[in-house]
């Protein structure tokens, strides 16, 4: 998997790794039981600190979507992702509306905004 990292972006190192790794799961191109880089390789290959790298993994193993083994490293989980638990969708809620503020703000439509959540939606699983 291909990462790419915006330097200048307001988006944290970390949550850029986080994001990107989760959606090359979604996009089922990181298989279920798929080792990913060490957090040292990775670190130097996209050249950033190993806190950096770290915390993107323990994010990703407290969502359920890594394991970490001591011995053979960070699988992707090769079992199924938990589902939505109800605290969940209350954060992917919070998370949505400034988005959905700013939709507005600029002008989208509901229509419009729905058109372009499916788009992204879509893109990833396809």
């Amino acid at each position: 998997m291909y990462l790419q990292l915006n330097l200048q972006s307001e988006v944290p190192i970390y949550t850029q790794i986080l994001h990107q790794i989760m959606e090359g799961i979604a996009r089922k191109e990181l298989k279920p039981g798929e080792p990913l880089p060490s957090v040292r390789s990775l670190a130097s290959d996209i050249g950033v600190n190993l806190h950096t790298v770290n915390k993107a993994y323990n994010l990703l193993k407290q969502g359920g979507y890594v394991q970490v083994h001591r011995k053979s490293g960070v699988i992707v989980n090769p079992d199924p992702i938990p589902a939505a638990t109800e605290e969940d969708l209350e954060r992917i809620q919070a998370e949505l509306r400034p988005l959905i503020s700013e939709a507005i703000c600029k002008g989208l439509s509901e229509d419009d905004f729905e058109k372009l959540y499916r788009a992204v939606y879509r893109d990833i699983l396809n």
